[in-house]
């Protein structure tokens, strides 16, 4: 059996094949190793494999963020090696999922917008170019941690509008200091930004959580996004399914066309592995 896990920030979906037959999904806890201790990547991965028979698995293909480097990659090949030691452990960054769940083996332009954002240029058997990760606190343009940024900015600041303030304290109450140290101490601050990207999504029909979002996308097609004519272009996350209609507009005002936009890449994976 082929264990394929897709790992990104905030959340990690897992699916075991029996040849062409998807045997069990689900969904467990994510994690990013640049961000996370190698305690908290152990448990949630070894309580995730507690829901798989680990004697028949004979493969496991993993792709997650933070995984671009080899020092990340031997780190997770390490902790699934102790629980299946039998199997081959192969590790990939997200960018490599996206490429194989949105073009399968052929060329294209793969974006990520999650917790995270990235973009990467793949030619149909590997990535040849790819954009410098910065993380949340530089990088990740259009992302949802980026957006949560900007809607918390604001709020703090007195930019937010009178009405959209009012409801969002009353969904979230926030205390500044206590926010503060959630931030700067917490043990996944991107997430917890990421979270405040719901807000805008409820109120999608507001014009100015609209600007706010279309400008967060425009940050990531200025920054991010290595287009030029005739490119297949295609994006995956759970930011770019839930804004696509502002996300279509920003690209179309750059005449740049969009192949298809995934939720998550599992579904495109599966598919993958099983031809």
């Amino acid at each position: 059996m082929t264990l394929i896990i897709d790992c990104g920030s905030t959340k990690a979906e897992w699916a075991l094949l029996d040849g062409k037959n998807v045997v069990l999904r689900f969904v467990s806890n994510g994690f990013n190793p640049n961000f996370c201790d190698e305690k908290m990547i152990s448990e949630i991965i070894e309580n995730s494999l507690q829901n798989i028979d680990n004697q028949n698995v004979k493969r496991v293909v993993f792709y997650g963020s933070g995984c671009g480097s080899k020092a990340n990659q031997d780190k997770i090949k390490a902790i699934f090696k102790k629980a299946l030691n039998k199997a081959e452990i192969e590790v990939y960054p997200d960018t490599l999922g996206a490429c194989h769940a949105l073009f399968g083996k052929k060329a294209g332009i793969a974006c990520i917008l999650g917790t995270g954002s990235n973009a990467c240029v793949f030619d149909g058997e590997k990535i040849t170019e790819s954009v410098a990760s910065l993380g949340f606190m530089i990088g990740d343009e259009g992302s949802g941690c980026h957006i949560g940024k900007r809607i918390v900015h604001d709020y703090f600041l007195g930019l937010m509008p009178a009405d959209l303030r009012a409801k969002f304290d009353e969904k979230y109450h926030l205390d500044r200091d206590k926010f503060l140290k959630k931030v700067y101490h917490g043990e996944q601050p991107s997430r917890f930004l990421a979270e405040f990207a719901k807000f805008a999504s409820e109120n999608i029909e507001n014009q100015y959580i609209r600007d706010v979002v279309g400008g967060c996308f425009e940050e990531f097609i200025k920054y991010s996004l290595m287009v030029s004519a005739n490119d297949n272009v295609a994006f995956v996350g759970s930011v770019a399914f839930a804004f696509q209609s502002v996300l279509l507009q920003q690209l179309g005002n750059h005449n740049i066309k969009c192949e298809k936009v995934l939720k998550n890449p599992m579904d495109g994976l599966v598919e993958f592995y099983k031809n």
